[in-house]
């Protein structure tokens, strides 16, 4: 693959969400990184994108360990965990999809006589790719989205009457989702520097009592490839950023700006007390002092 093709990565936990995103995808080869990591890449025509599609297997850390690892590797410009999750308001409905203009990790805080004192960690998703997901579902048929906060625990919520949905419902009151991954994701990609990153995700269960009869009728299936459709929208709305002619993306350089003078002290003199800076580069202001010989 040319080093100058630019690189979305797509994160899935099961395999009904990889094949989801696999089943709009073009041209796909089978990539090995150096720990065994396996991942497909392949085009999303009508875009300049190289997708690499990876399973990554269920919970946060192990999204975090592989996300991070990934991302050292193939050093993609967006990264996007697109999957199913659990709903947590009144007006979702299955199939529905949540972009998650923040991720919350719910399980931290301090249990103290006095009860347990939550101490939350959040993730904000990308402002490039929020905007892109709120100009691409505008005219996405067929799809109903919500842009709302997504909450993350390391278990499966069936259950609407536990402390667990009172604990989220008290202290995440806008989370509209939650499910396992997302803040594993979020969390490898803030670590990452300039990685703009999103959480996507189909509402397969309410989190309640009937999550298994949901299941059972293929509810995973339509809510994996809403969010599948979501993800490849937001991508198709969020152009690669402009490249060099030399393949690498063009960094500001510390200190560019006013104050800058291009050149290198050769000592050469022009005239006057003019020095010739001509050929190097120095950032901020040159001191110098003059000194005459008679």
């Amino acid at each position: 693959m040319p080093e100058t093709e630019p690189i979305a990565v797509v994160l899935t936990a099961l395999p009904v969400e990889y094949d989801a995103v696999r089943a709009l995808l073009e041209s796909l080869d089978e990539v090995v990184l150096a720990d065994g990591t396996r991942l497909e890449q392949g085009r999303l025509s009508g875009t300049g994108w190289t997708v690499a599609l990876a399973e990554l297997g269920e919970g946060a850390l192990t999204t975090a360990a592989l996300t991070t690892r990934i991302v050292s590797e193939l050093a993609p410009e967006c990264l996007l965990f697109v999957g199913v999750a659990g709903g947590l308001r009144d007006d979702l409905r299955l199939g529905d999809v949540v972009v998650g203009t923040k991720v919350y990790a719910v399980h931290g805080g301090k249990q103290t006589p006095e009860g347990f004192l939550a101490r939350p960690e959040a993730w904000h998703g990308s402002h490039r790719l929020v905007q892109a997901a709120r100009s691409a579902l505008r005219d996405l048929d067929g799809v109903r989205a919500h842009r709302k906060p997504i909450a993350c625990g390391d278990v499966v919520l069936a259950d609407e009457r536990s402390a667990l949905r009172d604990h989220i419902r008290r202290t995440y009151n806008d989370a509209y989702a939650i499910e396992m991954e997302g803040s594993g994701a979020s969390h490898a990609a803030h670590l990452g520097g300039r990685l703009d990153a999103l959480v996507i995700r189909g509402i397969s269960d309410l989190a309640d009592a009937g999550k298994s009869t949901a299941d059972a009728e293929g509810s995973q299936e339509l809510a994996a490839g809403q969010a599948a459709k979501v993800a490849v929208a937001v991508l198709r709305k969020h152009a690669p950023r402009p490249r060099s002619t030399s393949g690498a993306q063009e960094e500001p350089r510390p200190g560019s700006g006013a104050g800058t003078s291009a050149g290198s002290a050769s000592g050469s003199a022009s005239g006057g007390d003019t020095i010739n800076f001509q050929g190097g580069t120095y950032y901020g202001p040159v001191v110098g002092k003059i000194t005459r010989h008679n």
